[in-house]
């Protein structure tokens, strides 16, 4: 018997339960930000999956999408595109397969949407999810992408053609201009925070000319030089961050570039 159950956000109810943390609309912006990017792409298919327990609070998200909307440098069209996937926000309610079930919903819906399976980018470290979740699941490693990503897909027809990082985009950071930018989009909450004073930093105390663009769409997010996707620092046309900082990290690694 279930100990738990898994329902929809959806633009309606988000503000009530809150996402990655943020219970407070009228408080974070980061929650706001999120409101208003969940509401322009839930029309596409865009769906978030929530896990209660008996007890305990929310202890399980899972965000997907369909890959031609995916907010990843990737190609993966006909496939469901999973942008995040966390469990165990208390340390008891980990180890209990709750990203277990919450992948099964995700499968369950790409397989009644008649897509060619799920896929997904995983990193080792902070931001996103490690790849043994995911395995687990039958996913296999199908792409890889400097200087640590995989690109996993799980297919329902083995001789279904495999999703891709978009290695042309990944390839060319240097087309963006000398100083700092930062690349960021609202799929990640987490990208509002340290942002604006990394950019003052950058231009007091380095002297750096500054760029931010945020980033609404998915055309714009499937070209970011950064499997990341959603976040991405670059100065003069390197990437120097690969998921969001705090301003004294920026700094250190500011330094050690610059000796």
């Amino acid at each position: 018997m279930k100990d738990f159950r898994i329902f929809d956000l959806t633009p309606e109810n988000m503000a009530e339960y809150g996402v990655c943390g943020y219970k407070d609309a009228g408080k974070h912006k980061e929650l706001r930000n999120k409101m208003e990017w969940f509401s322009i792409h839930y029309p596409l298919g865009l769906r978030i999956k929530v896990l209660f327990p008996e007890s305990g609070g929310y202890q399980g998200m899972l965000e997907y999408i369909p890959g031609k909307y995916a907010h990843r440098p990737v190609q993966a069209d006909g496939y469901m595109f999973i942008h995040c996937i966390w469990v165990g926000f208390k340390s008891e309610y980990k180890g209990r397969g709750y990203a277990s079930a919450l992948l099964d919903e995700c499968i369950k819906e790409a397989k009644a949407g008649n897509m060619k399976g799920v896929a997904v980018v995983t990193r080792k470290g902070s931001f996103m999810a490690d790849e043994r979740v995911f395995i687990k699941k039958g996913f296999e490693v199908v792409d890889k992408a400097a200087p640590d990503f995989s690109l996993l897909s799980l297919k329902f027809d083995p001789a279904s053609e495999s999703p891709g990082f978009n290695t042309g985009v990944l390839n060319r950071p240097d087309e963006y201009e000398e100083g700092l930018t930062i690349m960021r989009s609202p799929q990640c909450p987490y990208t509002e925070k340290n942002v604006q004073s990394i950019l003052a930093t950058a231009e007091k105390k380095y002297h750096l000319k500054t760029r931010l663009i945020d980033v609404w769409d998915a055309e714009t997010a499937q070209k970011v030089p950064n499997p990341f996707g959603t976040f991405c620092m670059l100065y003069n046309g390197r990437v120097i961050s690969y998921h969001p900082v705090s301003n004294t990290r920026f700094e250190n690694i500011m330094n050690k570039i610059q000796g």
